[in-house]
C-alpha cells in the first residue's frame, strides 16, 4: 500500500498523547518533525520516521502547522516565547493541552502580537484511544482555519468539532473531563461493590457492559480494573487533578452570573483524587479495593483479614 505524502506537521510535546499524534500523522503520509524535552520520549518517536528538532524553535521553523501536546503551562509559555522569537512568517498553532483558560489567552495573545494564529483545541479521549485515532477534537478560534486543517485532525482523530470563539473548546473539555471522571471513580466503586457481595469482577463487568449502566469509559477502564493490571498508563494523575480545578474555576465564572451549579458529585470525586495523589498512583480501583478491604486471590476475591 503507497501511502500519499501530506505534507510538513510539527508536533511539541512527544508523550502519551503527542506521541500518538506523531505515530499516526506519520503513518498518514505527513513529514513530522517533532520535539519533546525528554531524551527517552525523542528517542523512541525518532524509531518510529518522526524527524526529531533540536527545540521548539525549530520546529516551528520546519512546519507552517504545529501541534502542541504539553503537560504545564509553564511548557507553553516557553514553547510560545521560543515560537515568537524565531521571527517567522505566519503560523497557525493547534494547542491540544488542557490548561487554564488564562494561559491559553495569554499564548494566543503572545501569537497574535507576532502575527501567528492559535487555535484551542484539546482532545477528548485516552492515550489508549488515542493510539487508535479515536479521539475527539474540541476546536475552538478562527473558523476557516478549523475547515483547512480537518484532513489533518482527520489523520489522527475520528471528529472535529467547531465550537466557535477561542476558548469554547476548554470550557468543553472541562465538561467533559469530569463526567469522564466521574464515570471513572463510579466504574471502580461498583466494581469493588460487587467483589464485596460475592461477585467475580468479570461477571460484573460483562454484564454492566450489556446493561443501561454501561458507560464508553466504563468498556475502556474496567477491563483494566477487572485485571488487576494497569501497565499502560492513560493519564497522570496531576493531570486528573488539575482538571478539577478547571472544572471549579468553570463553577466559579458560573456563579458569578448567577447560576446556581451544585457541584457535590464533582466534589466527591475530588476527594478520590486526593487519595490517589496520597497513594502515589492513579489505580483507582486498586485504592477502593485496599479501602474495602479486599485482595486479590487465584481464581476468586477474597476479604482481607482484620
Amino acid at each position: 500500500m503507497v501511502v500519499k505524502k501530506r505534507g510538513i506537521v510539527g508536533v511539541v510535546g512527544l508523550g502519551i498523547m503527542g506521541g500518538a499524534f506523531a505515530e499516526n500523522l506519520r503513518a498518514a503520509g505527513w513529514r513530522v518533525v517533532g520535539y519533546d524535552i525528554a531524551a527517552a520520549r525523542r528517542r523512541a518517536l525518532a524509531r518510529k520516521g518522526v524527524e526529531i528538532a533540536a527545540d521548539a524553535g525549530e520546529v516551528a521553523r520546519a512546519a507552517p502547522t504545529i501541534i502542541l501536546s504539553l503537560p504545564k503551562p509553564a511548557a507553553l509559555a516557553a514553547t510560545v516565547d521560543a515560537i515568537v522569537k524565531a521571527k517567522l512568517p505566519r503560523r497557525v498553532v493547534i494547542e491540544a493541552s488542557t490548561f487554564k483558560l488564562e494561559d491559553k489567552e495569554a499564548a494566543e495573545a503572545a501569537l497574535h502580537e507576532a502575527g501567528h494564529v492559535l487555535l484551542d483545541c484539546p482532545v477528548s479521549g485516552t492515550g489508549i484511544q488515542a493510539k487508535v485515532k479515536d479521539l475527539v477534537i474540541y476546536a475552538s478560534g478562527p473558523t476557516a482555519e478549523i475547515k483547512r486543517l480537518r484532513p489533518l485532525f482527520a489523520d489522527f482523530t475520528r471528529l472535529v468539532q467547531d465550537l466557535g470563539v477561542f476558548g469554547n473548546g476548554s470550557r468543553m473539555k472541562y465538561i467533559a473531563n469530569l463526567l469522564v471522571a466521574i464515570h471513572n471513580v463510579a466504574s471502580a466503586e461498583a466494581l469493588v461493590l460487587g467483589m464485596k457481595a460475592g461477585l467475580p469482577p468479570e461477571l460484573v463487568y460483562e454484564q454492566v457492559k450489556v446493561g443501561a449502566g454501561n458507560s464508553r469509559v466504563f468498556e475502556l477502564r474496567a477491563p483494566m480494573m477487572v485485571k488487576g493490571r494497569y501497565d499502560e498508563p492513560t493519564m497522570k494523575v496531576s493531570i486528573w487533578q488539575e482538571g478539577h480545578g478547571h472544572h471549579r474555576q468553570l463553577r466559579a465564572r458560573a456563579r458569578r452570573a448567577d447560576a446556581a451549579i451544585l457541584g457535590d458529585i464533582a466534589d466527591l470525586c475530588r476527594r478520590h483524587v486526593d487519595r490517589l495523589c496520597n497513594a502515589g498512583h492513579g489505580r483507582t480501583c486498586a485504592v477502593l479495593e485496599a479501602m474495602a478491604g479486599i485482595r486479590r486471590g487465584k481464581g476468586k476475591v477474597k476479604r482481607a483479614r482484620r
